[in-house]
């Protein structure tokens, strides 16, 4: 199943289908069109251009009077009204069925309702296009697949590989899960909701609870539910309206009451009617395999709300892919990073400081390690590391605008003359220091780099090992330049991005993220904001999407998310673009005519967080670290008791040389049993010495994979674990 496929509305068949096997006389096919990845230089939000067949009427007019308007997926009408009917797509030769590319547009030609309109049309891309269709994008927005088609159209069909067609349908599944809830439990249904993951229903049960061993059942019920193909049937009405439909519910009447259009949507399911904006699946028959994940406690509104009962659940086209998934959830199991923290020795977590991580000698081995890379790149790259303090007035974030947005998630500290607030982000005091004594235009573009600790106050409930923490540390870095010099310097930081990723062996995807509701400026400015990050995006030569309204208060930026091992997408790295903030704080430079600026600002982090970042190399690798980075180098290993000196003499060697080393003189312990327990803790090499290696000052290598080196000179080997760590390179074991 592949990703979004653009596709033409049908027109007469035999407008739409080839002789099989036959040439398409279109020529050379051309690759498949997909929303993600778009390649760079594509107009972002754009989709491709498909144009609309009859029945529908000539470009630029609403539907011929008396030929009603069809959805994406109605069936065309058989021709019936001779070679060169009222509704007929001349021109069109025949389509081959199902190539696994798509030819290049047709030159066509729409004729009807009087006039002939130039046009073209694509082949079909696969076979079953609209057995897999979820959802359909119609000139840009996303809609039901049964909504009728009432002009010009540029058509998308969206399946389950897409991001939308992945929400659209775990929001369908939602409802069957919140409908089912409603019979099984005589719950009252709140609200449901898609995730990344999967999706979840809030319900209301009075004082009754969700037990685990009602899951299995509940999960049937669905399944039966889902069996019966009950439609999802759409209805747009005034809110008054909607008001007297959804009576019989308080909660969806209060979230009726946020509406602020004159209309709002609802979908009936079987006996369910949910407010709801959809798009949502044409039938509950198209959801294949249901699971109910867990149940647990919610709070209507967040803390002092009404007491709710959630129950999660994720739901997939077909039982396989349901399967696959469990298989990927039992690889991630092993691969959690809270366990890999526990079996290593690397952190923990304690309940007298909730979100905030300890890290124990290899732990901060790692983390400090991470830090000296980018550091080292910092160096490289120009920027200069600055230490700000961690107690500021919340008048320094009411200045910057965060207070308006972020106070929930700032922590405050009475003191006197006024309260005081822990730092949540560096850029408000980055922005202090850049006005602290007059600048020049020749001083920029300045670049000011922050480890310094952030605390910000996440919620209990929210609180993951080392991806959602309280207490963390960024790679935090803010360049103040001029327009001339931001493209040159954001294409500098999408470099900086390419080179630290590669070195950490991850690929990532980049997403264009534009303004959102409330956003603080003038809409002309992020306009010319969004223009500059489009262009660097296209110089930078990799695929990216458009991710409408996701972009800070501030500014537009570009996300990246980087994946890991397992395939997972995680958001690390980011590049904002900045009018506001200088504007906020007067900043100013002297230009070269002594005349005063303002400078650009550009928010940028590459690792993100650190602890995050710690946690997804520790899954991504799966706790066997590559060499550069490993808190488990070397194991030393003495054959017999009698050589356990020149065994610490070797692991003294190395220390001195940078490099971690251990040594196992467990007297009770076989060799044997030694090098194996070695390899399982993931140490990536095994130093064997006995009474020959100490002769002749050697010591015998072998590596995690149980690969055997033979016996080298100790300074020989020294200097090699010297080279491949420093060359950070991610397979020192095969290297060696």
């Amino acid at each position: 199943m592949g990703p979004a496929a653009a596709a033409s509305r049908r027109g007469p068949r035999s407008a739409s289908r080839c002789p099989a096997g036959a040439a398409c006389p279109a020529g050379p096919c051309e690759p498949p069109r997909s929303r993600w990845p778009r390649s760079s230089g594509t107009a972002p939000g754009r989709p491709h251009s498909v144009p609309r067949v009859p029945p529908v009427s000539c470009q630029g007019s609403q539907a011929p009077q008396g030929v009603p308007a069809r959805s994406a997926m109605s069936p065309s009408p058989r021709g019936s009204h001779g070679p060169c009917g009222p509704h007929e797509v001349r021109g069109v030769p025949p389509v081959s069925p199902l190539s696994p590319q798509s030819p290049p547009r047709i030159p066509t030609e729409f004729v009807g309702c009087p006039t002939v309109s130039p046009g073209g049309l694509w082949c079909p891309r696969r076979a079953g296009l609209a057995k897999v269709a979820l959802v359909a994008r119609v000139n840009g927005t996303l809609q039901d697949l049964d909504r009728p088609l009432e002009c010009d159209t540029d058509l998308e069909l969206l399946d389950f590989s897409t991001p939308e067609g992945r929400e659209a349908f775990w929001r369908s599944s939602a409802c069957v899960l919140g409908a089912v809830a409603e019979q099984f439990f005589g719950a009252t249904l709140c609200s449901t909701q898609a995730t990344e993951d999967g999706f979840f229903c809030d319900m209301h049960m009075g004082s009754r609870t969700v037990q685990s061993a009602e899951l299995p059942a509940l999960e049937e019920a669905c399944a039966t539910f889902a069996r019966a193909r009950h439609r999802f049937e759409r209805l747009e009405a005034t809110r008054q309206q909607l008001a007297e439909l959804l009576k019989h519910n308080a909660f969806q009447l209060q979230q009726l009451q946020e509406v602020t259009s004159p209309t709002a949507t609802v979908y009936r399911c079987g006996p369910l009617l949910q407010l709801c904006h959809g798009p949502l699946l044409r039938h509950t028959g198209l959801i294949g395999a249901l699971r109910v994940l867990t149940s647990s406690a919610a709070l209507l509104g967040g803390a002092g709300g009404q007491s709710l009962q959630r129950v999660a659940a994720v739901a997939f086209p077909s039982a396989q892919e349901l399967e696959q998934w469990q298989r990927a959830q039992d690889e991630a199991a092993q691969r959690d990073h809270r366990r890999i923290g526990k079996d290593q020795e690397l952190f923990f977590f304690h309940k007298f400081s909730p979100g905030s991580c300890f890290f124990l000698p290899r732990g901060a081995h790692v983390y400090n390690t991470l830090v000296e890379f980018i550091r080292s790149e910092y160096r490289a790259r120009g920027f200069s590391e600055v230490v700000t303090p961690n107690l500021f007035s919340p008048r320094l974030w009411e200045l910057s605008g965060h207070w308006q947005h972020y106070s929930p998630h700032i922590f405050s500290v009475p003191a006197a003359p006024e309260p005081l607030s822990l730092k949540p982000m560096n850029c408000p005091a980055h922005c202090l220091m850049f006005a602290h004594r007059p600048r020049s235009w020749r001083e920029l573009p300045l670049r000011l780099a922050d480890f310094g600790v952030l605390h910000r106050n996440e919620p209990p409930g929210t609180l993951t090992g080392l991806t959602r923490v309280r207490r963390f540390q960024q790679d935090d870095a803010h360049i103040f330049c001029t327009l001339e010099q931001l493209e040159s310097e954001i294409d500098s930081s999408l470099d900086f991005i390419r080179t630290v990723y590669a070195v950490l062996g991850f690929s990532f995807r980049l997403a264009l993220a534009t303004r959102p509701d409330g956003f603080l400026g003038d809409p002309e400015t992020w306009d010319r904001a969004e223009q500059q990050l489009e262009r660097s995006l296209q110089n930078f030569g990799q695929p990216w999407e458009l991710s409408p309204g996701d972009g800070a208060f501030y500014g537009p930026k570009i996300d990246i998310r980087i994946r890991d091992a397992l395939g997972r997408h995680h958001q690390c790295g980011t590049i904002q673009l900045d009018f506001q903030m200088p504007e906020r704080f007067e900043l100013e430079y002297a230009s070269p005519s002594g005349s005063p600026a303002r400078p650009v600002l550009i928010h940028r982090a590459v690792l993100g967080s650190v602890e995050r970042m710690v946690a997804v190399l520790a899954e991504s690798c799966g706790g066997r670290w590559p060499l550069w980075l490993s808190p488990l180098q070397a194991m030393v290993i003495p054959q017999t008791p009698e050589v356990e000196d020149y065994a610490r003499e070797v692991q003294a060697v190395l220390r001195r040389g940078g490099l971690l080393a251990d040594l196992d003189g467990d007297p009770g312990t076989t060799l044997a049993r030694k090098i194996r327990r070695a390899q399982l803790t993931h140490y990536n090499f095994q130093l064997v010495v006995g009474r020959r290696e100490r002769e002749h000052g050697t010591v015998s290598v072998r590596t995690r994979e149980n690969r055997q080196l033979g016996e080298l000179e100790l300074p020989r080997v020294l200097r090699r674990l010297q080279e491949l760590r420093d060359s950070r390179v991610p397979d020192a074991e095969q290297r060696f």
